[in-house]
């Protein structure tokens, strides 16, 4: 069995723990003064500092520690949050991230980092403190080892309730404060209920600690650093008896350099890479796998028994029927079971642009204001990453192009804030996400002098207003007056069309002037497995993705031979143009006497496939085309057959495109 990298195990809960603490700080632009807010930021650092030196990421300890203390100070009322403060600790967070996947000193970094740490003390020193008093004076941030009190510190501290319930030992706790010096220990009882009343699972006690010594705050605040965001903990130093003398105040400040050579926590190697991929699993859904591999492997032991029995004849068969059977059915919940380990909620994606609205307002000078709806809903994790650079695309466009600014909006009779609204929800085996916004909509008169300037329109052609908004996604298309920081030079939403269409999956637009535009990303569920319709051209079987087959109708000779020429069959009074597969792929056979037309579509769209046989539903496990082929237009993967055989899988969205442009072709000739 492989055992994780401790270092990679680290990254992945440092990412969780970055984000929630994002989050928190996004939520708290909001609200400056909640306190539970300020006390998840706190939280969220202290865990991080500490979790972070434990696995050798020093760097990254030592600047979250300055960042908790300035939130520690906010968290006390010191000083209370402001806008300025909230925003210079996001870009901290980043920081924070950097560190994480960082290998090694590099005093670039470094002094990037001690930039944040300035603006950030910068900030506190003008912050307003709370409760009218005067404000401290501004004092640099302290390091970790100026916390230490020459008189020791009075620690006093209450477990949560549930402490012991849930592991926690209070020895072990006043075992290692014994450690960091001369602890002299006292049990508060004063909460200790009358014995009627006491449960015996829990905590009632209380502990007074006097501490002597070298130890720090940050060295007492470790030891609690599993229990703190729940237990009462006050540290205070104690006044000094005496100055101490030079020479021990040297032979402590040896001893504690010396300590790192010592401790068990000095660094450990690191791997440069970033945190392996992973998905979090609900164990109930990893019980529900693990019934069914038991019921597989059952299933097994009585295909050995029935060969090792020598069971012929009909008796033989007959058993041998029921246990194919089995395996059948335990193969179909097993891809069913193991296709939902593999979804996770969209939510961890829409957090993400969370911090991009919020730093586009600030760069835009706009008023906006983010809404998520169907956060809940599954999607396959590998869908779910890659559809993050196209919707950040998309919500950049509707920031910049999109959106007026607050005057234009008080002008129009608009609220000053503008609103973007991020959805996600599921329909069928498709997953649909909605970006709409509240601005201006798209200008057609500008679409189309810029479609007929690039020659996609001829001046004069009438075309549908959905296929006009369409020409946004040609490559180079762009309606901006200026280009800006952020959009407006037409590169984007082509990569966007060509991300979307790789998922196999369309984009809806709707626009309305002065009213906003909405943007449907329609994504299939999963990448991995889909049900196909196998079907064969020539000596070749090919997949096509079973979504996307409307109907299937024959194609006589003779009606072949009529259409040579036209490539076009009409369907309930419709022109619907078809392709010869046979002749796309020159397979240089014959065609069979009765051919079939499979007629699929997408986007509105219908093109007919014409193939020798339909041999039949196929459930199709994708898999990636070599380097070589995957340039292959009209081939979006490849399955293995039952037989060992391979057939390519059709990229639908291709032969649409490929259908399309003999139809202009055929309309051009006339």
């Amino acid at each position: 069995m492989s055992e994780q990298d401790p270092a990679a195990a680290f990254r992945i809960e440092a990412a969780d723990l970055l984000d929630a603490t994002e989050q928190a700080l996004l939520d708290l632009t909001h609200d400056l003064a909640s306190r539970d807010l300020v006390d998840t930021v706190f939280r969220g650092m202290h865990t991080l500092k500490g979790s972070g030196a434990m696995f050798g990421f020093d760097a990254l300890a030592a600047f979250t520690h300055h960042c908790e203390t300035a939130f520690d100070k906010v968290r006390k009322g010191v000083v209370q949050a402001s806008a300025e403060l909230v925003a210079i600790t996001l870009g901290a967070m980043d920081h924070m991230r950097t560190l994480v996947d960082l290998e090694g000193d590099d005093p670039a970094l470094e002094e990037a980092g001690n930039a944040i740490l300035e603006r950030l003390h910068t900030a506190l020193g003008s912050a307003p403190e709370a409760g009218g008093e005067a404000p401290p004076a501004a004092q640099p941030l302290p390091t970790a080892n100026a916390t230490a009190a020459p008189g020791g510190w009075h620690i006093v501290f209450r477990l949560p309730a549930e402490a012991m319930a849930n592991g926690t030992n209070p020895l072990i706790l006043l075992d290692e404060m014994r450690e960091l010096g001369d602890a002299e220990v006292r049990v508060l009882t004063d909460t200790v209920p009358p014995l009627d009343e006491l449960d015996p699972t829990l905590c009632y006690l209380g502990w007074d600690v006097t501490l002597k010594g070298p130890a720090t705050r940050e060295d007492i605040e470790d030891v609690f650093i599993f229990v703190m965001d729940d237990m009462d903990l006050s540290i205070e130093a104690l006044e000094s008896e005496a100055p101490p003398a030079a020479g021990a105040v040297q032979a402590a400040a040896s001893a504690k350099a010396a300590a790192p050579a010592e401790s068990p926590r000095s660094p450990a190697p690191r791997s440069a890479r970033a945190a392996e991929e992973s998905v979090r699993v609900p164990a109930g859904r990893l019980d529900v796998l693990m019934d069914r591999v038991g019921e597989l492997v059952i299933v097994q032991s009585r295909l050995a028994q029935l060969a090792e029995s020598g069971l012929r004849g009909p008796a033989g068969e007959l058993a041998l029927r029921s246990i194919s059977e089995e395996v059948e059915r335990l193969a179909s919940e097993l891809r069913d079971t193991t296709m939902v380990l593999r979804m996770v909620p969209i939510a961890a994606l829409f957090g993400r642009f969370r911090r991009l609205v919020h730093d586009l307002a600030h760069e835009t000078g706009k008023e906006i204001e983010l809404v998520t709806e169907g956060e809940s809903t599954e999607i396959d994790k590998t869908v779910s990453e890659q559809l993050a650079d196209p919707i950040v695309h998309l919500i950049r466009n509707a920031c910049d192009h999109g959106l007026e600014t607050p005057e234009e909006r008080g002008q129009a009779g608009k609220a000053t804030t503008g609103r973007i609204r991020l959805s996600a929800e599921q329909a069928g085996g498709e997953v649909l996400i909605t970006i709409t916004d509240d601005g201006r909509g798209i200008n057609r008169q500008r679409v189309r002098a810029k479609a007929e300037a690039n020659g996609l329109l001829q001046p004069g052609q009438v075309v549908p207003d959905s296929e006009l908004l369409q020409m946004i996604f040609h490559p180079g298309f762009s309606t901006a007056e200026q280009v800006t920081n952020l959009s407006g030079r037409g590169v984007g939403m082509d990569v966007v069309k060509r991300t979307i269409e790789a998922l196999r999956g369309t984009i809806d637009m709707t626009s309305e002037p002065g009213k906003g535009s909405t943007i449907t990303l329609r994504i299939p569920l999963t990448l991995a497995i889909i049900e196909g319709l196998l079907v064969r051209v020539g000596q070749g079987n090919y997949v096509i993705p079973l979504a996307a087959v409307e109907e299937c109708i024959e194609l006589s000779l003779e009606e072949d031979i009529r259409t040579r020429g036209r490539s076009m069959i009409s369907l309930r009074g419709r022109l619907v143009p078809f392709l010869r597969l046979r002749e796309v792929f020159q397979t240089g056979t014959r065609p069979d006497p009765y051919q079939k037309i499979v007629v699929i579509g997408t986007g509105g769209e219908r093109v007919g496939l014409v193939v020798d046989q339909i041999i039949g539903s196929h459930q199709t496990v994708i898999k990636s085309l070599s380097g070589l082929h995957r340039r292959l237009p009209s081939f979006s993967g490849a399955t293995i057959l039952g037989d060992g055989g391979v057939a390519l899988i059709l990229d639908i969205v291709q032969l649409v495109a490929l259908g399309q442009q003999q139809e202009e072709r055929l309309r051009a000739a006339g």
